[in-house]
């Protein structure tokens, strides 16, 4: 009996608590208090206020952000999750603006083909028929100028075949100093008549020069025939390569012949710097770029925006020099192209395109081929008011100058001044007329 008045006790003390309190509710966010509390046998037990219920979620929701910040990171994956959400928040922040009602909206990623872009791609331009060709069209357009080229001269073209079609340029040097070889002792011995035949099926024949393309129209453009002939000890006859008698009498063609092959280089498309002119425009350090100025893919490309977190975890990780190099060139060969503007005296735009790797030189060429006056000096500075100097033997992309730049351009002072002293003033217009009427409007 006494039990049970004890657990009646216990109860109705538990009733006349008040409503009760969730775990994960703050310590100072309790439900208000009834201004009249009943005695728990008269009057049944209340559920939490609506007041209560809000006071409580958003004491719930103030834990929920609290609680990532308040552990700390424990490893470098938490690390990296934690400066990726910081980052996202960061660029939402920056990007949104505010819209006619004053609230922010936030513009959704441009992709290739949503806008303007600064340039439409990479073109090039074919050395042999002078065509224009994109950048996926380059390596087919020149196989097919060279084809078409066997008819008009079969050994300049075989010679291009051997040295462009052929990737491996150990084993296309191996091939070619081998037809020298077979050359020279025809050169050397012409009444040998073992030096006049090449057999087929000779292991360094196959080797060496039977798996190059371009080089079986070689020999035959300059005066080998296939012949069949007999071989001492063996029933079948083999086929082998024949000099004829017409090129036999002509050593010192196939001297030069020999020349050519030796120092031919590979037939590559030239890039087309594809020269624009823009009027003045306050986009002009604005440049919308299409993959094909990226040495990257376009998951490589999307990813770009999480560099900066990893510059952040790399800097928690101690590196030796070895490491910073490789990370370096890494850098460095990141982008293929570049796309340049220069900003004239007069506000107007320069553009064209080029190689990451290639050197200031390449830039003061084009720039001084665009202008009126290409005999005066001149200076290009870029952003920051670094000075680019001509005969520094730095590319582009060592100067940061990938994939896109703008650059100012302004005469040599000292020049200017002698200029004006002799009482003459130099002539407004900066680039060459048929540029000038060529000019565009920056979109």
């Amino acid at each position: 009996m006494k039990k049970f008045f004890q657990e009646i006790k216990a109860d109705i003390k538990f009733k006349s608590a008040g409503p009760g309190q969730k775990l994960t509710d703050s310590v100072g966010e309790k439900a208000p208090k009834e201004k009249s509390q009943q005695p728990a046998l008269r009057q049944p037990r209340q559920g939490p206020t609506d007041e209560a219920q809000m006071a409580a979620a958003a004491a719930l929701a103030r834990l929920e952000q609290k609680q990532p910040r308040s552990r700390g990171p424990t490893s470098q994956d938490s690390i990296r999750n934690q400066v990726r959400k910081e980052l996202q928040a960061e660029a939402t922040s920056s990007s949104s603006s505010p819209d006619a009602s004053g609230t922010k909206t936030v513009p959704e990623a441009k992709e290739e083909g949503s806008g303007p872009l600064a340039v439409t791609g990479v073109y090039f331009t074919c050395p042999l028929t002078g065509a224009t060709l994109r950048r996926d069209q380059r390596d087919t357009g020149i196989k097919e100028a060279i084809m078409s080229h066997f008819t008009k001269d079969p050994v300049a073209a075989s010679i291009m075949k051997i040295h462009t079609f052929n990737r491996d340029r150990d084993r296309v040097k191996l091939g070619v100093d081998t037809i020298a070889k077979y050359l020279d002792n025809i050169h050397l011995h012409p009444e040998e008549e073992k030096y006049r035949k090449i057999k087929l099926q000779n292991k360094v024949f196959q080797e060496r020069i039977n798996c190059l393309e371009g080089t079986h129209e070689f020999l035959e453009a300059i005066g080998f025939q296939r012949v069949l002939l007999p071989v001492p000890d063996q029933e079948a006859p083999e086929e082998f390569y024949v000099l004829s008698e017409a090129a036999l009498a002509q050593p010192e063609s196939l001297e030069r012949l020999k020349e050519r092959l030796v120092g031919a280089e590979p037939v590559r498309a030239q890039l087309d710097r594809q020269r624009r002119v823009f009027r003045p425009s306050a986009r002009a350090a604005q440049f919308d770029l299409p993959t094909d100025f990226f040495n990257l893919s376009i998951e490589e490309l999307k990813r770009e925006q999480r560099l900066r977190s990893e510059a952040v975890e790399r800097l928690s990780v101690l590196r030796t020099k070895a490491m910073r190099e490789k990370e370096e060139q890494r850098e460095l060969r990141k982008y293929t192209y570049t796309l340049l503007r220069v900003r004239l005296p007069d506000g107007c735009l320069l553009q064209g395109t080029f190689y990451a790797r290639e050197r200031m030189s390449a830039l003061y060429q084009f720039v001084r081929e665009s202008l009126q006056s290409d005999w005066l000096p001149f200076e290009l500075v870029a952003s920051g008011g670094h000075k680019l100097v001509e005969g520094e033997n730095l590319a582009f992309n060592e100067c940061g100058l990938v994939p896109s730049a703008l650059l100012t351009f302004s005469w040599d002072a000292a020049v200017l001044e002698d200029i004006r002293a002799a009482g003459t003033e130099l002539d407004s217009l900066v680039l060459k007329p048929e540029l000038l009427e060529a000019m565009e409007k920056l979109s």
